[in-house]
């Protein structure tokens, strides 16, 4: 039977899942409370540990808390539970992003909604080569229709459009190594990982693309970047671009949860992924992401889709050092 409470462990197991979501550098801006009168997670942003620089307007923890919102739908659902969410359902407390109440049971039928669930605790970026292999058009149709049903856009571009955005994602990662406080932010993500659970582990990196085809991210943003170790990337990179079609608050939190639906459907097909958001970190470059021909979009993600090696997982804080307040005991 289905009661108002949740004891500890079922509790600490959904905030695990929502932990799991991917954010901007690690930085994991996110803290949790269950209230039991209501049956609800509110989730908040923890600013002081957002990207001051790189993420000056937020975007970044919008999108991030949306993805953990995403995965705790997913959570909620697979413990037979409704999750009805409220995205900024108080204007006086602008830190509290969402709200996901715990109602009965759930409305998924057999045959409908995939089961996400284990998909969440295998889906790792990774920044490593791709073997090259087309990614079947059905599934990228089937990442498209995801995306839609979170109220975001999933474009599939064509080879020429492809390697004009990864133009763009090259002149982006240009400016982030040259420009130096962007450089020390990240820089930084890389000596939080070595002494606590946040920021980017150096068993997580992959290499530079040797023909300079893929703009890979050097977290360690020196130029130039001769140090670091090369490998051959896939020729034709599938590339992805997730757009909404305004850009407030909101629109970032549906962009999250488009992202983490599109992450761990497919994660479920054996895909690979890793994101690329050097252009979204500079306005004129994110804004120039846009295809003209496909409307006034808002760029929030460019996604590159493969089949290859699976990522290193990154360190996560565990539930109980970012969920406030004490859990109901079971009944």
């Amino acid at each position: 039977m289905l009661t108002s409470t949740l004891d500890a462990a079922t509790l600490e197991n959904l905030v695990s899942a929502a932990v799991a979501a991917p954010s901007m550098h690690n930085t994991q801006p996110w803290r949790f409370r269950f209230r039991p009168e209501t049956t609800t997670l509110e989730v908040r942003a923890v600013p002081q540990q957002a990207l001051q620089v790189t993420d000056s307007a937020g975007r970044g923890v919008h999108i991030s808390v949306g993805a953990a919102v995403f995965n705790l739908r997913v959570a909620v659902r697979h413990l037979g539970r409704e999750p009805v969410v409220h995205l900024l359902p108080h204007a006086a407390e602008p830190d509290l992003l969402a709200a996901i109440r715990l109602a009965g049971p759930t409305h998924v039928v057999a045959g409908g909604d995939r089961d996400l669930h284990e998909a969440i605790w295998h889906r790792h970026s990774s920044r490593l080569p791709f073997t090259g292999r087309p990614v079947d058009r059905t599934i990228l149709a089937e990442l498209a229709a995801a995306a839609r049903a979170e109220g975001a856009e999933l474009e599939i571009p064509s080879e020429a459009e492809v390697l004009r955005l990864l133009a763009v994602t090259a002149e982006a990662e240009r400016r982030n190594t040259t420009e130096p406080r962007r450089g020390a932010e990240s820089r930084h993500a890389l000596h939080a990982a070595d002494g606590g659970r946040h920021g980017i582990p150096a068993t997580s990196l992959g290499p530079q693309d040797a023909e300079g085809r893929l703009p890979v991210r050097d977290f360690s943003a020196v130029r130039p970047a001769e140090h670091l170790p090369t490998a051959s990337f896939e020729a034709h990179p599938c590339i992805v671009l997730l757009s909404t079609t305004h850009d407030e608050a909101a629109d970032w939190l549906r962009a999250g949860q488009a992202l983490e639906h599109v992450l761990l459907l497919a994660t479920d097909h054996g895909l690979r992924a890793s994101l690329l958001h050097q252009a979204m970190e500079w306005p004129d470059l994110r804004w120039s992401l846009r295809d003209p021909h496909h409307g006034p979009g808002h760029p929030q993600m460019l996604i590159r889709l493969g089949h290859g090696p699976e990522g290193a997982a990154t360190p996560r804080s565990p539930a109980s050092d970012v969920l406030d307040g004490e859990p109901d005991e079971p009944r």
